[in-house]
């Protein structure tokens, strides 16, 4: 398992957990199909992307130079 993935899963566990109740079990039972049909995401709302205004927006909100 690379770093970048351990770290992911991590995240992805954790929002599993707060946002759906899962516990590890269930996550890890889950496909990646199942876990985005839970999330309430779609092929639909990925493709889409986002535009500048809202990466904008996120850049600002989680502007790693305000933690150093």
């Amino acid at each position: 398992m690379t770093d970048r993935f351990g770290l992911v899963a991590v995240e992805l566990a954790e929002h599993s957990a707060r946002l759906l109740g899962w516990r590890p079990g269930e996550f890890w039972d889950a496909t990646p199909a199942e876990l985005a049909t839970a999330l309430g995401l779609n092929r639909k709302t990925l493709a889409t992307g986002i535009d500048r205004a809202a990466l904008n927006q996120l850049m600002e909100h989680d502007n790693d130079a305000d933690r150093r």
